[in-house]
C-alpha cells in the first residue's frame, strides 16, 4: 500500500490527556517505519508544548479523532502551524485490520500515512462564533416558553385565569421588556372625559332639562 504521508501523527484524546503516536521512517532498515507515542497533558500549555514536538519531528500529517468537546483546544491550537485533519470516531472504528493491541494514537497515525481517513468539514472561526450566538439564542428562547409554562400552571393551580395568548415578549430572550406590548395598549380601556368645575356650574339663563 502507498504511503502518502511519510511522517504522520495520530493523536488520541481524552478528557484529561492526550495520546501522541508520531510514524516516522525508520534509518535502520529502508521502507519500514518506527513508532513513538507518548502523553501530554490537556491544559493549553501542554497543547503547545504537543505542537513544538510534532513540529520538532516534522510531521506533515496530524490526525486527531473527534471525541465528544475534547478535540476542540487541541485542534485549534495545532491547526495553527501544522496540517491537522480531524476524523468521525465511528469512519475509523469500522475500517477493517482494526485489532485491539493497536492503541488508537498508532492506528490513526497508520491510516493517515495511507490516506484511508476522510477528513470532517470543521468551519472557520467566524462561523463558528456565529454558531455558538444562534445555538445560545435558540436555548434561551426554549428556556424562556418554558417558563412561560409553568407560570401559567402556577396561576391555574392558584385560580387565577391567564390570558390564551399570551405576549410574545415573554418567550423573548431579552425578557418582558424588550419592547412594549402591543397586546396591552389594545386591551386599555379608554379614560371618559368628566366634566370640569366650570362646566358643570349651570348659568342663570340656561333652560332646565
Amino acid at each position: 500500500m502507498d504511503v502518502l504521508h511519510e511522517r504522520c501523527a495520530g493523536v488520541d484524546i481524552s478528557k484529561k490527556d492526550a495520546k501522541a503516536c508520531v510514524r516516522t521512517p525508520s534509518t535502520k532498515r529502508r521502507g519500514s517505519f518506527t513508532t513513538g507515542t507518548t502523553t501530554w497533558g490537556s491544559t493549553t500549555n501542554a497543547v503547545l508544548a504537543l505542537r513544538e514536538y510534532l513540529l520538532a519531528a516534522r510531521v506533515t500529517l496530524v490526525v486527531i479523532e473527534a471525541t465528544s468537546d475534547y478535540w476542540k483546544p487541541c485542534y485549534y491550537l495545532l491547526a495553527d502551524e501544522l496540517n491537522v485533519i480531524l476524523v468521525n470516531a465511528r469512519q475509523v472504528k469500522n475500517l477493517p485490520g482494526r485489532k485491539t493491541d493497536v492503541s488508537d494514537a498508532a492506528w490513526l497515525a497508520q491510516l493517515g500515512a495511507h490516506g484511508l481517513v476522510r477528513p470532517s468539514f470543521v468551519p472557520p472561526q467566524p462561523v463558528r462564533e456565529l454558531r455558538d450566538l444562534t445555538r445560545a439564542r435558540t436555548q434561551m428562547t426554549r428556556e424562556g416558553g418554558q417558563v412561560v409554562q409553568r407560570l401559567e400552571k402556577l396561576l391555574e393551580d392558584t385560580g387565577i385565569s391567564s390570558p390564551r395568548s399570551p405576549p410574545t415578549s415573554w418567550a423573548s430572550p431579552a425578557g418582558p421588556c424588550s419592547k412594549p406590548s402591543s397586546t396591552a395598549n389594545a386591551t386599555r380601556r379608554p379614560t371618559r372625559n368628566w366634566p370640569s368645575a366650570s362646566s358643570a356650574t349651570r348659568s342663570p339663563n340656561s333652560p332646565r332639562p
